[in-house]
């Protein structure tokens, strides 16, 4: 177990190493926040880190999980090649405040090899993301469950900051959490984005010059859908739609996976009478990087 920077941030690499840490501050009444990630961190993690250390204040905990979980990656998709960048990864979550980074190995997240069970998402998780890589939530929520319980304090409640940008995995993890019993907050942070508006993604490295332009078609179509809002669901769809249709067009061109116009709560479509919360979602494909983003907003306009 090292220590990394002027915070004394604990690098732990084994489940061990974290339980001693946990053993270390036993019966302490101070706040216990855990933020979870695949690492490649950015500033968009750095949000995460500093509302983490916000809500447990100085006298608290924070503990930053850096594991790319193969569980979650399907056939096809960009496993070997996500970047792993663990040094800047201690330097950033240093700098926003954690107190624990825990990174483990594969072998030490799944001893035994990929587990035999599992945790399902559901039909929640068939739908959108769930439909266009199967079964990556329930790799994602396996992951989420494990991780939960291994930083969690020996007595007393986490609270667990996840980002909105992931909107419908947030959604998952809440729906978990509270059908399991987990005794954990769960806390969703605003999405955080480029000043060209492109949402902040460790994928973003993938993207070259043209791509990126391209890729801007993403915020653009959700900035068009929320303007929409008050005149009701179908103008939402029409707005976002048209802006997409024309990056269809672009070099090189956004090749769409979907565009949905969700409930927040469950991620099935909105009818187009609905009134009220509801999150525009969209996936698409930009050269080799897909790319995902969302915007929550308020559907008016519809007569009940």
């Amino acid at each position: 177990m090292g220590i990394s920077g002027d915070r004394k941030t604990v690098l732990a690499s084994t489940a061990a190493e974290l339980a001693d840490y946990r053993g270390q501050h036993a019966g302490e009444p101070q706040p216990w926040s855990v933020v979870m990630t695949m690492g490649a961190l950015h500033a968009g993690h750095g949000a995460l880190i500093r509302a983490a250390r916000e809500s447990a204040g100085e006298r608290g905990h924070v503990i930053v999980t850096v594991f790319v979980n193969p569980l979650q990656f399907g056939a096809g998709e960009d496993l070997d090649r996500y970047p792993r960048t663990l040094d800047a990864d201690l330097a950033l979550a240093r700098e926003a405040g954690a107190d624990v980074v825990y990174a483990p190995s594969v072998d030490e997240v799944y001893p035994g090899g990929q587990p035999e069970v599992r945790v399902t998402s559901g039909a929640m998780g068939s739908r959108l993301e769930g439909a266009s890589r199967p079964g990556h939530f329930d790799g994602m929520l396996t992951v989420v469950a494990k991780l939960l319980h291994l930083t969690a304090p020996l007595s007393g409640r986490t609270t667990a900051f996840y980002g909105e940008k992931d909107a419908q995995q947030l959604a998952l993890i809440r729906r978990m959490a509270a059908d399991l019993n987990f005794p954990v907050d769960v806390v969703g942070v605003p999405t955080v984005r480029e000043p060209d508006g492109l949402a902040l993604s460790s994928r973003n490295v993938y993207l070259g010059t043209a791509d990126r332009g391209t890729a801007l078609a993403l915020s653009r179509a959700l900035r068009a859908g929320a303007a929409a809002a008050p005149s009701g669901s179908a103008a939402v769809r029409a707005a976002a739609s048209a802006v997409l249709a024309d990056a269809a067009l672009a070099a090189p061109p956004l090749e769409l996976d979907y565009l949905a116009l969700v409930d927040p709560g469950t991620f099935a479509e909105v009818s187009d009478e609905h009134n009220g919360p509801a999150v525009l979602a969209v996936a698409a494909r930009v050269g080799t990087t897909r790319l995902i983003d969302n915007v929550p907003l308020v559907i008016a306009g519809a007569r009940s």
